[in-house]
């Protein structure tokens, strides 16, 4: 493990794989480095790239995450893109996406861009997230109810049925995603509750997303998922959209490490 120490002197907890064109992988709602999908994810890639998986701020072996903020997450990839010399890729999953987005917007070395499913709730006839998603998940995170956070996200937003969440919660790797449960609202804050509610996102917002960008999702997702994917292809600046056969939000790593790794390769070589 090594660490990279973020602007407010926040340490980042990180491991690195292989050797290549650098990638860092940036896991969405409750996930942490040690999530199986990222080691697997991390070993696929590390075949042709520099991997960075990293435990996101107040999750695994990084630093409390402190006062919500998207500036705080932006600065922490910045911490980890200057261990790598000062550019890099990233892959963003689900509301990891999200966090990615914004970290490419800003002006710190961001390469290439993957995101996977991007939770942004554009279809108005989406059932979830639930409208007032966001209203509870701070009033549990304020309460310091990290189980309550978990089992919320997981009822009102992914809309997984009550008694299943129930049975979910009695299982071992519940505990895991239970311990980043006060973190859920920065995966919110970096959403945005403007995005969140069934309205077509804004250009503007994302205008200084310049760098190549590859937004994906699976063939067999919901079809929430499939239109917030289109709909942030659609106003992104430089992006190409594609459809994985076979795939739905829980991707396999076999399925997107080849399709990641071959658009950095190809956006390195026209960059030249």
């Amino acid at each position: 493990m090594h660490t990279a120490t973020s602007a407010d002197g926040t340490q980042i907890a990180y491991d690195r794989y292989g050797d290549g064109p650098a990638v860092i992988l940036i896991s969405g709602a409750l996930g942490y480095r040690k999530f199986k999908k990222f080691e697997q994810m991390a070993m696929a890639l590390s075949e042709s790239c520099t991997v960075i998986n990293y435990d996101r701020r107040g999750r695994g072996d990084s630093g409390e995450a402190g006062p919500v903020s998207v500036q705080h997450e932006v600065d922490d990839i910045a911490a980890l893109i200057a261990a790598l010399g000062g550019r890099a890729s990233l892959w963003g999953w689900s509301s990891g996406g999200a966090v990615a987005l914004r970290a490419a917007a800003a002006d710190i070395g961001v390469e290439k861009l993957v995101v996977y499913e991007t939770p942004f709730k554009t279809d108005p006839d989406a059932k979830y997230p639930a409208d007032d998603y966001g209203e509870r998940l701070d009033q549990l995170v304020g309460a310091g109810d990290r189980t309550g956070a978990a089992k919320h996200f997981m009822r009102n937003a992914v809309g997984i049925p009550g008694p299943r969440v129930a049975v979910m919660s009695l299982l071992p790797m519940f505990k895991g995603f239970a311990a980043n449960g006060l973190t859920l609202t920065f995966d919110y804050a970096a959403l945005g509750d403007h995005n969140m509610h069934g309205s077509p996102l804004r250009a503007g917002e994302w205008a200084t997303v310049t760098c190549p960008t590859l937004v994906t999702y699976g063939a067999k997702t919901v079809a929430g998922l499939k239109h917030a994917s289109r709909a942030l292809a659609d106003v992104l600046p430089n992006a190409t959209l594609r459809e994985l056969p076979g795939q739905n939000h829980n991707v396999s790593p076999t399925a997107i490490a080849p399709v990641l790794a071959e658009f950095v390769a190809r956006s390195m070589a026209v960059a030249v």
